[in-house]
């Protein structure tokens, strides 16, 4: 009898979370129909639409950040998304060098449209094709996951449910325009089709390149390479500036000068003693232009002076070194650029909800860290440079374990 009872207890926890899920999938069923329908139905969904989108749809527990009914956050969270992780990582040789000459490729084999697409929207071939090559390795990339089982999910249950369930309606939305559900294939985190746009961005962006009247981002390359400029195009993209330059950043010129709200003319950055790396010369049609700096390892890293075409690429994907990839690579699809001069030290890595800790600190101090997300942005790198500078210490504006134990402790 002991026995049994000892295999009762050990087997417990596998019968009380197979009982849970059972629970939940319940719920996640009346769900749909409780608050999924009524805001399709108000958005023009049709009922059968509705059907068909969910059929055989359940929800998927592999999924990352997940917040079952009734439980809590976890307390540690560790940082998923590669653009927020460690700079050398993300810009590593075989990244890109694949995305480079593969897009050397594309731009001859889809010449006719970039051009096309650059003469509707100023946008650059070079820039919409690393873009492609980013997000879906230029429609190459396994894209494995059905939509709507993962803003299901995600609407249901995640730490951003409110923001993924405006996404589940609008995916319902498009399946109403005629797209077929099980078709509309996305990432992980929701992210549809070639150029990795979520729901709403379908919605106002995606754009018929091949004149067929209808815009497939799943299937169509001209589709695609005109969906991605016209995003662009309306989100701001200046034709005539770049994006940005490498620079050496005098010791004496703060690194909590970084950010978009502290911009200067490029000129002016000149005149403070900042110089492009490799003894170039500012183009004189910039000079007169607005820059800011950008330091997205601190001084562990490259440092650029960026154009308002920056923080453009960065709405893309709010992620300095998504934005930072993209002008890169598309330099050197189109102008053969090497590497960066400066190099990537060895940061990033920390827990997110160790930086998150730590942004607390610096908000309890005055600092602007632009919240507590746990992700060091321009805000949470220049305040750490504030309060290094304000306490003695020297001016890295990046976080590491020190900076941490240093304002949590």
């Amino acid at each position: 009898m002991r026995i049994f009872i000892l295999i009762l207890v050990l087997l417990w926890p596998s019968f009380g979370a197979a009982q849970s899920r059972t629970a939940v999938d319940a719920q996640f069923r009346g769900w749909l129909e409780q608050v999924v329908w009524p805001r399709a139905q108000q958005k023009g969904v049709a009922r059968g639409t509705f059907d068909a989108a969910f059929s055989g749809v359940a929800l998927n527990w592999d999924l990352p950040d997940l917040v079952p009914p009734g439980m809590a956050p976890p307390a540690q969270q560790v940082q998923r998304q590669s653009e927020f992780g460690a700079p050398g990582k993300y810009f590593s040789r075989g990244g890109v060098d694949g995305a480079t000459n593969v897009g050397r490729q594309m731009a001859r084999q889809h010449a006719a449209t970039l051009a096309a697409v650059e003469r509707a929207t100023g946008v650059p071939g070079r820039i919409i094709l690393a873009i492609w090559g980013r997000e879906s390795g230029y429609g190459r990339a396994d894209i494995p996951h059905d939509a709507f089982q993962v803003l299901g999910t995600k609407a249901f249950m995640s730490t951003r449910a409110p923001y993924f369930l405006d996404e589940l309606v609008a995916a319902l939305q498009i399946a109403q325009r005629g797209a077929s559900p099980r078709g509309m294939k996305s990432s992980w985190a929701g992210a549809m089709g070639q150029p990795q746009f979520m729901p709403s961005n379908y919605l106002s962006y995606a754009a018929d390149g091949d004149g067929d009247g209808r815009a497939d981002i799943w299937n169509s390359v001209p589709d695609t390479i005109a969906s991605i400029g016209t995003y662009l195009a309306r989100h701001g993209w200046q034709p005539g500036r770049d994006w940005g330059f490498e620079v050496s950043l005098p010791s004496q010129v703060s690194c909590a000068l970084e950010g978009p709200d502290q911009g200067r003319r490029i000129a002016d950055w000149a005149a403070m003693g900042v110089t492009r790396v490799g003894g170039k010369s500012f183009p004189a049609h910039e000079l007169a232009g607005e820059g800011y700096l950008m330091l997205p390892a601190g001084r562990s890293g490259p440092a650029f002076i960026v154009t308002p075409n920056f923080y453009v690429l960065k709405d893309y994907n709010t992620s300095d070194l998504y934005a930072l990839f993209v002008g890169h690579v598309g330099d050197r699809i189109q102008y053969g650029v090497g590497d960066f001069a400066g190099q990537w030290g060895n940061v990033g890595g920390l827990l997110r909800s160790d930086v998150a800790a730590m942004q607390r600190a610096l908000i309890r101090q005055g600092l602007d860290t632009g919240g507590d997300d746990g992700l060091a942005g321009f805000r949470t790198r220049r305040a750490i440079g504030q309060w290094q500078a304000a306490t003695g210490r020297a001016q890295t504006c990046f976080p590491d374990a020190g900076i941490v134990a240093a304002l949590t402790r």
